[in-house]
């Protein structure tokens, strides 16, 4: 956030030079961009929030959006951790999988980055079933009990899910890196609401043969990706779609 002491003198605003040489990128809370970035092998998802955008322009948003926005947060937040979790005793909680290392609020959804240097390979697809789980939750559990705080609160949260690498920006505030781009682009495909990437995943290797009729590989375009890109999505999901829907996929 950016705060300084203006001063009005006719049609201008009046800075003092101190104040005036607070405007520089240090306000985006990144540390020294110059540093040399540290390269990480990653798994990111974002999640989004379906009709968010209506959501926010009901009447009187600023009394509900914070609420909705600090409910939902630890909604997803906890269970995110229970599906991570393996098991609980006095003291400890044993994970099957690590916490994601990085988290970003979006506006309208949260960007999550896993480390998955320790991972096995089976790790990969365990992760993908589970950010799946989150996504359902939402829809079965969420959304019913929103609709009695929050006037047509957003009906699925989306996720888009990408393998690569990416950088760490300044002091590890932020991260860049083309896997990001490429979930985000997946979690608005089409009408879907959950896509993965099939870089580095395999249905057949990475995942428990009961996920394997849950998914199906298809050939899309990617704006500003590329084209006739291979990405696995949710079968129920595509087989309902429109014939007009679904002519932008080739099995």
């Amino acid at each position: 956030m950016f705060k300084v002491k203006y001063k009005r003198e006719g049609h201008f605003d009046i800075l003092s030079t101190s104040e005036f040489q607070k405007f520089n990128p240090s306000i985006l809370g990144l540390g020294e961009l110059a540093k040399e970035g540290t390269l990480t092998h990653a798994i990111a998802a974002i999640f989004d929030l379906e009709g968010f955008t209506d959501f926010c322009n009901q009447i009187d948003s600023h009394l509900v959006v914070p609420d909705f926005v600090q409910d939902f947060s630890h909604w997803l937040f906890r269970g995110l951790a229970q599906e991570l979790t393996e098991s609980t005793r006095e003291g400890e909680v044993r994970l099957w999988c690590r916490f994601p290392f990085f988290a970003k609020f979006l506006g309208d959804g949260i960007l999550f980055l896993w480390d998955t240097s320790h991972f096995e390979k089976v790790d990969h697809g365990s992760l993908v079933s589970a950010l799946y789980e989150v996504c359902n939750s939402y829809v079965k559990d969420y959304w019913p009990r929103a609709l009695k705080m929050f006037a047509k609160p957003p009906r699925r949260l989306r996720c888009g899910i990408a393998r690569g690498q990416v950088i760490a920006i300044g002091n590890g505030n932020d991260y860049v890196g083309a896997c990001i781009n490429v979930a985000a682009r997946l979690q608005k495909l089409s009408s879907l609401s959950f896509a993965f990437s099939r870089r580095g995943f395999d249905l057949e290797t990475q995942f428990d043969k009961d996920w394997w009729a849950e998914f199906v590989l298809v050939r899309t375009n990617i704006r500003g990706v590329g084209e006739r890109d291979l990405v696995y999505v949710v079968r129920n999901e595509l087989e309902v779609l429109t014939k007009e829907q679904r002519a932008v996929f080739e099995e």
